[in-house]
């Protein structure tokens, strides 16, 4: 069957927006041309894609079971395009690297180091943004890499998508204060009563249902403020787990606590992010790698 991304891409849009005209708006198109190309893709499937109901459309029963092969088709194209678009170009003399604000510093040093000794001439640029932020970014050519929690993400998109693992959260406090001496049953509710310390980019990501604790709660932008709260005993916040074992974070006042309602902390799921691309190859292999060295390194540290 012969049939255009253009087609099929008018098809995702009108679904997406339930309008023609809202879909060409978006395509820079004209709506009697959105309408015709719906028309021949309709034609050519010899299937019913939408009810027209006035100004409005609905998909029909077809059409929502095409959807996703259709979608599935477009972000397949795309990889296809921008793989081919970079076999053309040469090495990159300058990258940027986009990541969520709860990575450990550790780990960008490391990644920096290990950039210096593979590619010594190569500038590289560290950004803090949130997931959105960093999606949008690779699609527009503006961040090269990004380090991202997927802990709701489609497993389809656009994006070469490498999974890292899980980073484990557990609540943090005052090393030596007033959580210290509390029975495990007892820590929860605690917890619940006190101020939480929430990083905002995890609320932007959608998470506050899962890490939002405690009706008094703040946001804080920076990693570093919010342990600096926890240092001086101002709340508790939950943080990565790997904190605890990781040498970066000795010299701080603050350990992790447990509580009977927690045998295992929050769990959330963290990858590389990075377009389909012959230019960034060698260098996402060299982040992989030090990525994975990181988390030995802290399983070494922690085991008793």
């Amino acid at each position: 069957m012969n049939f255009s991304i253009e087609q099929l891409l008018a098809f995702v849009t009108v679904y997406d927006q339930l309008s023609f005209s809202k879909a060409a708006v978006k395509l820079n198109k004209h709506r009697t041309t959105i309408g015709q190309v719906i028309t021949n893709l309709e034609d050519q499937l010899a299937v019913n894609l939408f009810e027209r109901v006035g100004r409005s459309v609905e998909p029909t029963e077809d059409g929502h079971l095409l959807y996703h092969y259709a979608k599935q088709t477009i972000e397949q194209a795309r990889t296809f395009d921008k793989f081919a678009l970079s076999l053309s170009y040469g090495g990159l003399e300058n990258i940027t690297i986009a990541y969520s604000s709860v990575i450990p510093q550790r780990v960008l040093v490391d990644i920096r180091k290990q950039l210096k000794r593979d590619f010594p001439m190569m500038r590289v640029n560290f950004l803090v943004r949130n997931k959105k932020v960093i999606k949008q970014g690779i699609q527009d050519g503006e961040y090269h890499f990004g380090l991202v929690n997927v802990h709701d993400s489609r497993a389809m998109h656009s994006l070469d998508a490498t999974f890292l693992g899980h980073i484990e959260f557990y609540p943090f406090v005052q090393k030596g204060g007033e959580f210290t001496n509390l029975d495990k049953e007892d820590v929860l509710v605690a917890l619940r009563n006190s101020k939480q310390f929430v990083l905002r980019s995890l609320i932007e990501e959608g998470m506050s249902e899962k890490i939002v604790v405690s009706s008094d709660h703040e946001e804080i932008d920076q990693l570093a403020l919010v342990i600096k709260m926890v240092e001086e005993g101002l709340g508790w916040a939950l943080l990565p787990k790997s904190f605890f074992s990781d040498p970066e974070f000795s010299q701080h006042e603050i350990e992790p606590i447990q509580t009977a309602q927690m045998v295992e902390g929050f769990k959330f799921g963290f990858a590389l992010w990075c377009p389909h691309s012959k230019q960034v190859s060698d260098i996402k292999g060299s982040l992989t790698s030090v990525i994975s060295e990181y988390r030995e390194r802290l399983i070494s540290n922690y085991r008793p």
